[in-house]
């Protein structure tokens, strides 16, 4: 045990109390427990099976699909919303059918082959196709299309810098990309760090009526004949997918359906290999989590080249359902989704947090007898939850519920959130305004997206459910960081998950697999978890991300942040502390929409939240530090952490970690080596105006 480290049982963020009419939710294997390790956990459902799909003739991606178009052949697939140059506007949702979401995968997996065929490395199966693009009908196509084939699909993510994206490219040998238009010009810039490349498909018309030997056309493929790198439309390779039609060529379980670059905060990213196998399993978990069906429409919003989006897809497509594609515009999520009335919502804290500032605002802080009613229906809805009880309300879901809903198109059932953790306020806030399941999950790209997820009816907070159907868990004593299975009330450890949705292997490092994956086929996952009595897991920490201060006290900063990130004022923040002080710092990004009433309170002048400026001004102002810095204190009391785990300086601005700034993966986690060189500046003050107070006071 390290001395001056958290002492077992003196923190851990609260699991509540189930509501009363549920049961044991996960259970332990008899037999199972080894030294440092807990027993195996199973769901309670399946105690004697880890299912890797309710259909057995279902193995692969290919027949994940292929049961859906049975379900659903006539019904809507894919819909998005075509863009009007002339009038520069998105129109509304046009769908295509299963069937023909079918004929047009079958035309690219066999104009992709061709292509080999014809120009490039002549391999006929297994090789890797990179999708560079947001979301959209075609990605998903193209994703089918390589399945149909037995092709690699390797997703480049759109928020990846240069560097990365060529890393990728050269670290899988990749010949072809089908890409947006955008893209295109960024590709050919790099080629020449990209040898293999031969072939980049643009997913949008290379002409649109310009004058001829100026159309797009002609001006990227005489970049592209210099660079020795054919460009093509998606239309063009459609083409000639029908002109040379091939049957398909069927993968089996054990073959590679994709091969996924996880996001790091430091280094370059590595590839897991997901076999087939992984998607008709996480199809399967996802389904148990959002009860989709053919009826029903999810909103893809969040990167399909991140597992987490692509899994709610895959799952729609496994169970016959619709994908409605958000047009791009992350700030017109509300626009999309009143047009295309979705049932399932996977999102992300981040959006769910402006989602419950912007509520909040138009309900229980409004001025009134607008208000008052809000704040009437939610304390009855809020007080049958801290009794037991679901968030549905006979009278307050319709009377007050029922018009929250239709600002986000009123059919909403299920909403999802994963990434990162959600605040207990933002979680419980929307549980009681939006009446619908919201259900908190955890899952990696190592384990294709799922992993755990709260039980619809579960309303409690602190936790991310029991193991789905188709992983065991267990847990195992990190006794660097004092985390143990001993530990009261609840065994604390890192995760170890194992099951059908586990990846193979990392591309091309043997070493980083052996890292990972145990000789008995355990993924390490590096985060550390809780579970409680009734077999629910909560993440409380990561293994490796401590640091010890001057005193020698270690200090593990995402529990912390955790902490702090339970008051709606801030959306990021990073806690920071070194060997060399005493004490921590923080850089917060505030959330204007919560922010900019908060802060109006305390410097007495209105500060609009849209004024950017204003707010930003409002953050360096030592009124509004101070304050800030007194609601981070009440957390942490309230959280029991150790005097030295509570910041006494901060820095607020608005999104201090951004993509444009290379300070986030594309997960959102923040590159703390990166963010902490790049506020190296408003670090050395904070910790220098606290020296300043302290040579004044003697």
């Amino acid at each position: 045990m390290r001395p001056n480290s958290p002492s077992s049982g003196q923190w851990y963020a609260p699991i509540s109390p189930p509501n009363p009419g549920l049961t044991q939710q996960s259970i332990t294997v008899p037999g199972s427990a080894l030294p440092g390790r807990t027993p195996i956990y199973k769901n309670a459902k399946f105690p004697d099976a880890v299912l890797g799909t309710d259909d057995y003739k279902v193995t692969t991606a290919y027949e994940a699909f292929a049961r859906g178009l049975a379900k659903s052949a006539k019904l809507k697939c894919l819909g998005h919303r075509p863009y009007d140059p002339a009038t520069k506007t998105w129109g509304k949702y046009v769908w295509q059918t299963y069937e023909e979401v079918a004929k047009r995968r079958d035309a690219i997996g066999s104009g992709i082959v061709k292509l080999h065929e014809n120009s490039l490395s002549g391999k006929t199966s297994q090789y890797c196709v990179g999708i560079f693009a947001k979301n959209r009908p075609e990605w998903t196509i193209t994703d089918l299309g390589c399945a149909s084939q037995n092709l690699i699909s390797v997703a480049l993510y759109d928020t990846l810098g240069g560097d990365s994206t060529q890393y990728i490219v050269n670290h899988c040998e990749m010949e072809m990309i089908i890409c947006s238009l955008d893209h295109v010009a960024q590709l050919l810039a790099i080629k020449h760090q990209m040898p293999k490349v031969r072939v980049i498909v643009t997913m949008d018309e290379l002409d649109s009526g310009e004058v001829a030997g100026h159309t797009k056309a002609s001006l990227l493929q005489s970049w592209g004949k210099e660079k020795d790198v054919q460009i093509m439309s998606f239309k063009q390779l459609e083409q000639l997918g029908n002109q040379f039609p091939r049957a398909h060529n069927m993968p089996k379980m054990d073959d590679i359906w994709t091969i996924n670059y996880t996001s790091g905060t430091t280094g370059n990213p590595k590839g897991a290999m997901l076999p087939h196998h992984t998607v008709p399993a996480s199809s399967l978990a996802s389904g148990a989590a959002t009860g989709a069906g053919p009826n029903d429409i999810a909103f893809s919003v969040l990167p399909l080249a991140h597992c987490y989006q692509r899994s709610i897809d895959n799952g729609m497509l496994y169970a016959g359902g619709a994908i409605g594609y958000s047009h791009g515009d992350i700030l017109a999520i509300v626009e999309d989704m009143q047009l295309l009335k979705p049932s399932i919502f996977p999102s992300v804290p981040r959006i769910l947090s402006r989602f419950a500032a912007a509520i909040r605002a138009q309900t229980i802080y409004a001025p009134g007898v607008a208000g008052a009613i809000s704040r009437t229906a939610f304390a009855a809805k809020n007080a049958k939850i801290e009794a037991g009880g679901d968030n549905t309300h006979i009278l307050w879901d319709r009377v007050w519920c029922a018009k929250i809903k239709k600002i986000f198109g009123g059919n909403l059932k299920v909403i999802s959130s994963g990434s990162a953790p959600i605040s207990h306020d933002d979680y419980r806030f929307l549980q009681c305004a939006l009446g619908c399941s919201i259900v908190n999950g955890y899952g990696l790209t190592e384990t294709n997206a799922t992993a755990c997820v709260a039980l619809p009816k579960d309303c409690s907070v602190g936790h991310c459910g029991p193991p789905m159907v188709l992983n065991e868990f267990c847990l195992r004593s990190v006794p660097s960081m004092n985390y143990t299975i001993e530990d009261k009330p609840n065994p604390r450890g890192e995760l170890w998950i194992r099951g059908p949705n586990r990846f193979r292997e990392y591309l091309k490092d043997p070493v980083k697999t052996a890292e990972a994956i145990t000789e008995d086929g355990w993924f390490m996952t590096g985060d550390v978890f809780q579970v409680d009595s009734m077999g629910r897991f909560g993440m409380i920490d990561r293994v490796k991300n401590f640091f010890k201060l001057a005193q020698g006290e270690y200090v593990a900063p995402e529990k912390i942040e955790n902490y702090l990130l339970s008051s709606p004022i801030a959306a990021q923040i990073m806690v920071h502390g070194n060997s060399e002080e005493s004490y921590l710092v923080a850089i917060a990004g505030v959330n204007p929409d919560e922010f900019a009433p908060w802060a109006s309170k305390i410097l007495n002048r209105q500060i609009n939240p849209t004024d950017i400026e204003a707010v930003k001004q409002a953050c360096q102002e030592k009124k509004v530090k101070d304050a800030y810095l007194k609601i981070c204190e009440a957390n942490s009391t309230k959280g029991k952490l150790a005097g030295f785990e509570k910041i006494k300086r901060v820095f607020m601005t608005v999104e201090p970690f951004t993509f444009e700034n290379d300070l986030v993966t594309p997960t959102m986690k923040v590159k703390r080596s990166q963010a902490a060189k790049f506020y190296k500046k408003e670090i050395d003050e904070m910790y220098a105006e606290k020296m300043v107070e302290k040579i004044a006071k003697l």
